[in-house]
């Protein structure tokens, strides 16, 4: 598998990406401000799905693409 720029081990077929990466919460928190556009993605057969904007790569846990050295909190 390529290298994506950040990778996000997930529990669920259906993820959503912003760009904001782990930065939430705050007084300052402004979500359209960290990022793009919310975008739904679904993971298919190959076991990850890559975002459009932001290239994140979302890797369902057990999954064809689990390779079991990744760590990420669940989006």
């Amino acid at each position: 598998m390529d290298s994506a720029p950040e990778t996000t081990i997930v529990d669920t077929h259906r993820v959503w990406c912003d760009g904001a990466g782990d930065i939430r919460g705050g007084e300052n928190y402004r979500p359209a401000s960290l990022g793009h556009p919310r975008v739904w993605m679904e993971i298919d057969e190959k076991g990850y799905v890559d975002c459009g904007y932001c290239d994140r790569r979302f890797v369902l846990a057990g999954g064809a693409a689990d390779e079991g050295t990744v760590t990420g909190a669940a989006a």
